[in-house]
């Protein structure tokens, strides 16, 4: 019980900290949906009417108009955390107490990761509302939404671990941003966050199914839309597999970053 008043204790806390600017938090609510309008549905309507095409490896413009809005959301789910103070703490000493309190480092982490994630669902159940009531996104099914965000909170811990790993590099890097743009930009290129899977060469999305890559964008986005045919388990399965994968080199990781750690920035 004690555990629990400390998980929700810190939860709390990091919950207050987002909230703390209210103007933060409703650019986060319609920002991206007028980053969308303005950039991707123009960009998408100008490239079927300049092209002169009505599908492009069949999406016509309103599925990928559709796919490209469920994209945006899977990304506030799956892909909205970025943990930059993880590398902070360890460069300058801060993970000291950490080593010394009755809550560690991972618990203070992932409680603010959830605080976070409970953010981000609150944000994109409320763009969802208005990209219905703007006519922009038409008639859904519930529970094709319903799986699509309880998958897309699961790639959300994906996500966070793979953060968790790389704020872990700064026992050897003094900067561990490279890693995140690097591994950002990889994941918004190989997992049909930019374009549908089925635009890429057929040799690369044979690669590429082997890889987590596509759970994080590509699947989800196919089961709000209720086209992913395959078993919703299978992809649970697959995606708690490289979690425990990720799960266990954050493990190997911290302790062997402990070995090396020595306060420099106290």
């Amino acid at each position: 019980m004690a555990e629990l008043g400390k998980w929700l204790a810190t939860i709390r806390i990091s919950w207050s900290r987002h909230l703390a600017y209210k103007l933060n938090f409703l650019l986060l609510v319609i920002g991206p949906t007028l980053v969308f309008f303005f950039v991707k549905y123009n960009l998408w309507r100008s490239i079927y009417e300049l092209e002169g095409v009505t599908t492009i490896q069949g999406y016509d413009l309103k599925a990928m108009l559709d796919y490209q809005i469920w994209g945006m959301i899977v990304g506030f789910l799956a892909q909205g955390f970025q943990n930059m103070n993880l590398a902070e703490d360890i460069r300058l000493g801060r993970i000291s107490s950490y080593l010394v309190y009755p809550f560690g480092f991972w618990q203070f982490h992932t409680a603010g990761f959830i605080a976070f994630q409970v953010l981000q669902l609150l944000v994109a159940l409320i763009t969802l509302g208005i990209l219905r009531v703007t006519g922009m996104l038409g008639p859904w099914d519930w529970l094709g939404v319903l799986q699509g965000i309880g998958f897309s909170l699961l790639m959300g811990l994906f996500w966070y671990q793979v953060s968790f790993v790389l704020g872990l590099a700064a026992f050897w890097l003094e900067e561990t941003w490279v890693l995140r743009v690097m591994f950002v930009t990889l994941a918004q290129f190989m997992s049909g966050a930019i374009l549908p899977l089925e635009i890429y060469p057929d040799w690369l999305v044979r690669i590429l199914q082997w890889t987590p890559f596509p759970y994080l964008t590509y699947v989800p986005v196919k089961i709000f839309m209720g086209t992913w045919t395959e078993p919703l388990l299978l992809g649970v399965v697959t995606v708690s597999a490289w979690l425990g994968v990720v799960g266990l080199l954050s493990y190997v990781v911290w302790r062997r970053g402990l070995r090396l750690y020595t306060a420099a920035g106290m």
